[in-house]
């Protein structure tokens, strides 16, 4: 589904991500992992185009990331994402599918069964200023389910959120396992990662440290948490 190859990316001298390869199969559960400023989020806009790597390549399913085509399957919810206040949460999902070019009533059917999978029965009408945190970020991942991506791209998709809203959010996205989908999630929040996803690679200072499924690279007694700080720290 994935392939980084040899991955580059340079901003004058500082290099933000340092000759990184790694892939993910089709339909896996995949955390990407490092301290701020490791080089997570350049990664993410390589993926998606909005910066193109110095050196080396990033495909999607074959697709070149440079090739408009293949962000057609991709799903992304950025983080701190924003919804005007105004708009109901089924204005909102509309207004998605509207820029994704889906003709009204098949719009329609997918808004209900978006609203029916994140849980808003009844309070899809309601104005997106009265949702809390927790409704907005699910709210969010339904605009990015819109249109049936292959691919979902979570940038901190519980970032600020209360541990009933972490616990929606992880049970919203278990949920998903059954449709087919693979999971490309950017996350500090490493104990709900662990319950969540199938493989991790760590990143520190733009450099691949690990990447392999989680049971492999957590060592007996460990947390992920553990494991992640034995790997930066050295």
């Amino acid at each position: 589904m994935i392939e980084l190859k040899n991955v580059t990316k340079r901003y004058d001298s500082l290099t933000a991500v340092d000759d990184v390869s790694f892939s993910v199969k089709s339909g896996e559960y995949f955390a990407l992992l490092g301290p701020n400023g490791a080089g997570k989020t350049t990664i993410v806009k390589m993926l998606l185009d909005f910066t193109r790597p110095t050196s080396g390549s990033l495909s999607l399913s074959g697709i070149p990331s440079t090739l408009a085509e293949c962000r057609q399957s991709i799903g992304y919810l950025a983080e701190n994402h924003h919804i005007p206040p105004s708009l109901s949460g089924w204005q909102y999902l509309l207004r998605c599918a509207e820029l994704l070019d889906i003709g009204r009533p098949e719009a329609t059917d997918q808004c209900r069964h978006i609203v029916e999978l994140i849980g808003m029965q009844g309070r899809e009408d309601a104005k997106a200023g009265t949702y809390s945190k927790g409704m907005i970020q699910r709210l969010g991942i339904g605009a990015a389910l819109m249109g049936a991506p292959k691919l979902l791209i979570l940038d901190e998709p519980t970032s600020g959120l209360d541990p009933i809203g972490i616990r929606e959010i992880r049970q919203l996205l278990e949920s998903l396992k059954g449709h087919g989908m693979t999971i490309f999630l950017n996350s500090h929040l490493l104990s709900e990662v662990e319950k969540i996803c199938d493989t991790a690679a760590i990143i520190n200072r733009g450099k691949l440290l690990v990447k392999d499924a989680i049971s492999a690279i957590v060592k007996d007694g460990e947390t992920l948490e553990d494991m992640f700080v034995r790997l930066v720290k050295g």
